[in-house]
């Protein structure tokens, strides 16, 4: 990892009239790092994303990527600039087929369609959807829109991806495929920033865990050290954990 981080959060706030969903909360993620951002909730994790993604302009504090600040940038610009996302409710073209819902990513960095296509079949095969591409969309499984979501922020040829839940209500193969398909990601050069309720993952993804609680942050350390931690617990792991300590 580099010394200077890729992202920083500096005392990031963002209210809703009279609810403060992010108050004053401030991390750093560093190239090829993988953060797993958890809290329960309504913690304010998902408004976090928001606030870094540009889809949400805070109230006070900075967001700098790769040093550059990106406080008040539109989400379109910060996407050119290298950070892609996926959604808590998954969000793909409806009438689009799998291929063209990664090609409408793609060309972000490709004019023209054919190479906008080649990058899309060049990332299906990645996320393992090739055989899917000329299929509907809607046709797929929440697994597979899923992994469709991520496919088209990989489109867009991130330098940093932020993932909203991208493991909630898969089975257990579904989840092992999916975390495969994440550390594949981190190989190929990409950092990850993970919002996640399943403990299971990021244990095993993790280099660091960021616990926001009643939109603060609480606690931040490896994700060893961090579910052991009785403020964790009490906030959000509940008794299944303690006896890990």
């Amino acid at each position: 990892m580099s010394a200077a981080p890729l992202l920083e959060v500096r005392g990031l706030t963002k209210r809703f009239g009279g609810l403060l969903a992010n108050d004053d909360v401030s991390f750093t993620v560093g190239q090829g790092e993988i953060v797993s951002v958890i809290g329960p909730n309504g913690a304010g994790k998902s408004t976090l994303f928001n606030c870094v993604t540009g889809f949400y302009r805070p109230n006070a504090g900075q967001v700098l990527f790769g040093g550059r600040e990106i406080t008040r940038l539109a989400a379109d610009r910060i996407c050119k600039l290298g950070i892609a996302r996926t959604f808590q409710i998954v969000q793909v073209i409806t009438d689009m087929t799998v291929l063209e819902n990664v090609m409408t990513g793609a060309f972000l960095r490709s004019a023209r369609r054919s190479a906008a296509r080649e990058k899309a079949e060049e990332i299906l095969r990645f996320a393992g959807l090739h055989e899917k591409l000329d299929a509907a969309a809607t046709s797929l499984t929440i697994e597979g829109k899923k992994r469709l979501e991520v496919s088209m922020a990989l489109a867009t040829r991130p330098k940093l991806l932020m993932l909203d839940e991208s493991m909630a209500g898969l089975n257990p193969v579904e989840l092992r495929q999916m975390i495969a398909l994440l550390r594949r990601v981190r190989e190929s050069g990409v950092t990850l920033v993970i919002v996640e309720h399943v403990m299971e993952a990021v244990m095993e993804l993790s280099d660091r865990v960021v616990v926001i609680n009643s939109g603060r942050k609480i606690v931040e350390g490896p994700p060893k050290e961090v579910v052991v931690n009785p403020q964790v617990i009490q906030a959000y792991l509940g008794d299944r954990y303690r006896a890990r300590g």
